[in-house]
């Protein structure tokens, strides 16, 4: 029979409880760990310190928030930005690149 069956989401199994890489965990607990710090050092007296104080943690939890057909948030920014910076001259080698030239040149 030499029937196969590969797993949709092979990649999973690499990755730290199926959804995170190293770098994702290290980032979360920075995040998290800096909010803690600025929770015991600001005081809480206001509804905006406690916004600008959670801030860190919120931003790296929404960094890392998996997102399907991307690994993460952060990962989708990344490609953005690469899309955005990177050349986007396409050169044309198709299969018709002799048909272009014979109609530039009987003109």
């Amino acid at each position: 029979m030499n029937n196969y069956l590969i797993p949709a989401n092979t990649k999973s199994g690499q990755l730290i409880l199926g959804i995170f890489k190293p770098f994702d965990l290290i980032l979360l607990g920075t995040g998290v760990l800096i909010t803690l710090i600025f929770l015991m050092t600001f005081p809480m007296s206001e509804t905006w310190q406690v916004i600008i104080v959670v801030i860190p943690g919120l931003l790296s939890a929404f960094l890392v928030i998996p997102v399907p057909n991307y690994h993460n948030i952060l990962t989708i920014i990344i490609e953005a930005y690469t899309f955005f910076t990177n050349r986007r001259n396409y050169i044309w080698k198709g299969w018709c690149v002799k048909d272009v030239k014979d109609v530039q040149s009987s003109k």
